[in-house]
């Protein structure tokens, strides 16, 4: 393990583990933007959570840009804090976090990135570590999906999106940003009794799309049924489906109305808040999340980087709910 104490960028907490320094002494705007000012992969070795990139969005119907998403994001995530006081967990004290770079991908090859993306997913967790993935484009949850599977089988995902992202294919394609649900449910990576998406809303090609989508697994907490029924109705309605199976968390930033998100390639209006998103993220915190991604994050479509500031807040979430996680001995 690398000496902190050559690291200004860096502290060492009284568990052991390594983490951003103080900003009084460190200014956030100073240095590598790591997310959250993190350390890098190889300056700790092995970690317990590990947050990698996937600049790829060769996968969109609609206005590209997410590939740059990890940068912008991890450029604001330089104002996060190591204290969350609404988990009230110190995440990066209790846990090795580390910012683990970025994953290469053929922007030219759909394929073959997502090969790789699924590859360099089994390298990261080999030893355990958890991964909060920030793309790029909503394509990568399948290459990841294939990967956390191989450790714990059929997972239960929670979707947070605004759209389905179980059609068929677009012009042939069977791999999109549009279709990566479709294809795992095929492939058997969903537990089909356990698995929704929440805060869909906005038009659809017919209702045999939303039959596609029940036969394929998923249930559906509706923006709409949100607003109705409100935010802890819909966490209810989540642990009631979810019980203790492992869970795979797939947020698209454009889960949120584009009043708090505008920087996405296919917003739709009436969507989520922020503060709505956050409090349900938060209420995974004694369940066993075991992967998690925040996608499609277009910073040319962004509105000063309030976008790239939710996203960010939804990965340190993340980022405390699965510290919660470890602390309460999920496996």
């Amino acid at each position: 393990m690398t000496n902190p104490s050559f690291h200004p960028a860096y502290v060492e907490f009284e568990s052991g583990k390594i983490g951003p320094a103080d900003a009084a002494t460190s200014p956030r705007y100073a240095g590598i933007a790591t997310f959250a000012r993190l350390p890098r992969i190889e300056e700790v070795g092995a970690a317990d959570i590990a947050v990698v990139g996937v600049p790829f969005d060769s996968g969109v119907s609609f206005r590209p840009g997410a590939r740059f998403g990890p940068s912008s994001v991890r450029e604001i995530s330089r104002l996060l804090r190591p204290y969350n006081p609404a988990g009230d967990i110190a995440p990066f004290a209790t846990c090795q976090v580390v910012d683990a770079g970025d994953i290469p991908t053929n922007a030219f090859n759909i394929s073959e990135a997502v090969a790789q993306i699924e590859a360099a997913a089994d390298e990261l967790r080999a030893g355990g570590t958890r991964l909060v993935t920030i793309g790029g484009d909503h394509t990568l949850a399948l290459p990841m999906l294939r990967s956390v599977a191989k450790q714990h089988g059929p997972v239960a995902v929670v979707h947070f999106d605004a759209h389905l992202d179980t059609w068929d294919t677009y012009y042939g394609a069977p791999i999109t940003h549009g279709t990566p649900f479709r294809r795992a449910s095929e492939e058997g990576l969903i537990d089909m009794e356990a698995s929704l998406h929440v805060g869909i809303r906005g038009p659809l090609y017919g209702k045999e799309d939303l039959r596609d989508d029940e036969r394929l697994g998923f249930a559906i907490i509706s923006s709409v049924e949100i607003e109705t029924e409100g935010v802890e109705a819909a966490i209810a309605r989540m642990r009631k489906r979810l019980g203790d199976r492992p869970i795979y968390l797939s947020v698209d930033i454009d889960v949120l109305d584009p009043a708090h998100a505008p920087g996405t390639g296919t917003p739709e209006a009436g969507g989520l808040t922020s503060r709505e998103l956050l409090r349900m993220l938060r209420s995974f915190a004694d369940l066993n999340v075991v992967g998690a991604d925040v996608v499609e994050v277009a910073p040319a479509y962004d509105h000063a980087q309030m976008t790239a500031v939710a996203a960010s807040h939804v990965a340190y979430e993340f980022i405390s709910v699965m510290a919660a996680n470890l602390q309460n001995g999920k496996a």
